[in-house]
C-alpha cells in the first residue's frame, strides 16, 4: 500500500482498520531519516519481544495496550505515548483493540 497523501489533512485513526485476530499496519511516510507507521491490533494480538537499533515513539490513538520495555510493563491508553529506547528489548500486546502511531527516527 502506498504511503499517505502529502499536503492533506489526515485523520490518523481512520487510515487503518481493525481486522479480527490480526495486526494491521500501514506506512504513513518513509525517508532515509526514519519512518512513521500506523498499526491496528485486535484484542490480545501482540508483537513479540524484539529490539530496534533506534529510539521509537509509540502514540496510542485508540484503545489500550501493554508495552514491555526491558521487562517492565507499561499500560497506555488513548492519547498517551512512550519512547522505546534503542537496543532495549520491547514487546507490544493489545489489552483491547487499539491503534498506535509508531515513529522511528534514525541517527
Amino acid at each position: 500500500m502506498a504511503t499517505a497523501p502529502k499536503s492533506e489533512i489526515l485523520k490518523m485513526a481512520e487510515l487503518v482498520n481493525y481486522q479480527d485476530g490480526s495486526v494491521v499496519s500501514r506506512q504513513i511516510t518513509k525517508a532515509d531519516a526514519g519512518n512513521v507507521t500506523l498499526f491496528a491490533f485486535d484484542k490480545d494480538q501482540e508483537l513479540s519481544e524484539h529490539t530496534a537499533p533506534f529510539d521509537a515513539l509509540v502514540h496510542v490513538l485508540d484503545g489500550s495496550t501493554e508495552i514491555k520495555i526491558s521487562g517492565k510493563a507499561f499500560e497506555l491508553t488513548t492519547g498517551e505515548a512512550i519512547i522505546m529506547p534503542a537496543n532495549e528489548p520491547h514487546a507490544v500486546r493489545a489489552l483491547t483493540r487499539f491503534k498506535m502511531l509508531l515513529t522511528m527516527i534514525r541517527n
